[in-house]
């Protein structure tokens, strides 16, 4: 199968890397150019001869400038299969774009961050049609480990920031709650080994705990150097926020998780952490 993979950075070049084992791929980015991929000179000339052209854009105005460049280059019957990370408008809009030149689209972003890039075990949230998820799913099978069929176009998307959003919640609410057990004298071992069996479960808590030296192995126990940077939970926080808005849905936890990874990221030493790192932030704090 003939693949052109647009965006090379810190997901899509792994990604990218382990389709290559199997596939031919050409890649084209403006700034990486990984070894062991073919290069192309532009993003059209990726996609021009490819069965599945992959996207692994910054943001949904990226993607509609790109869409918008591969789109008439790409072969008739071919799949835009985006694995970007955008707001479910840009998705869908690009979704409708593709069908207009003769082309199918899913939204498939992923969850599991650099590691799972790199390991191949990706989650896919995908949404299109089922004979384009078929046709993409041998790809899937490759750089992750599962990948969830959530509907027709968008609804990829619209999984991965509610998901998203319930993560940025809990790891929250996880890391007040070991500030609180410090305070109360509630050794932190103790307190993870019944949370962690007990109602007050979550992933944040059983996989990806905030503390160091807690559970299994986290960023917490590397400085907290970013598996998920805070700057991309921002990133999803705010894009759960937008669809919330369009949807008149009422999320107020959603927002304050928004509202306190803004300040930070944007006002305190947020910026290049993991977004579990909001531990030391609450460690640092006094009730006001």
């Amino acid at each position: 199968m003939k693949i052109g993979f647009i965006g090379l950075g810190n997901m899509g070049a792994p990604m990218a890397a382990n389709l290559s084992r199997e596939h031919d791929v050409t890649g084209f980015d403006t700034m990486a150019t990984p070894t062991g991929i073919t290069m192309a000179s532009s993003a059209a000339d990726a996609a021009s001869d490819a069965d599945i052209v992959i996207t692994m854009l910054p943001n949904g105005e990226i993607l509609r400038a790109v869409a918008a460049e591969i789109h008439p280059a790409m072969k008739p019957g071919s799949v835009h299969l985006d694995c970007s990370t955008v707001d479910v408008d840009s998705a869908r809009a690009v979704a409708a774009q593709a069908e207009s030149h003769g082309l199918a689209a899913i939204d498939a972003p992923v969850s599991g961050g650099i590691g799972g890039a790199m390991n191949g075990t990706l989650t896919f949230m995908a949404g299109g049609s089922d004979d384009a998820f078929a046709k993409v799913k041998p790809l899937f099978d490759i750089m992750g480990q599962k990948a969830v069929h959530c509907g027709p176009a968008g609804n990829g998307q619209a999984a991965k920031i509610c998901n998203n959003m319930i993560l940025g919640v809990t790891m929250i609410a996880t890391c007040e709650a070991f500030v609180l057990a410090d305070k109360l004298g509630l050794d932190r071992q103790a307190m993870f080994d019944v949370v962690s069996t007990s109602s007050g479960s979550s992933w944040s808590m059983n996989t990806y705990c905030p503390a160091p030296g807690i559970g299994p192995q986290s960023p917490a126990d590397n400085g907290y150097k970013p598996g998920f940077a805070a700057e991309l939970m921002l990133k999803d926080l705010n894009l759960a926020q937008m669809a919330a808005i369009a949807a008149d849905a009422d999320t107020p936890m959603g927002q304050a998780a928004r509202d306190l990874y803004a300040q930070f990221v944007e006002a305190e030493d947020g910026r290049g952490r993991d977004f579990s790192a909001m531990l030391p932030r609450f460690e640092k704090r006094h009730r006001s």
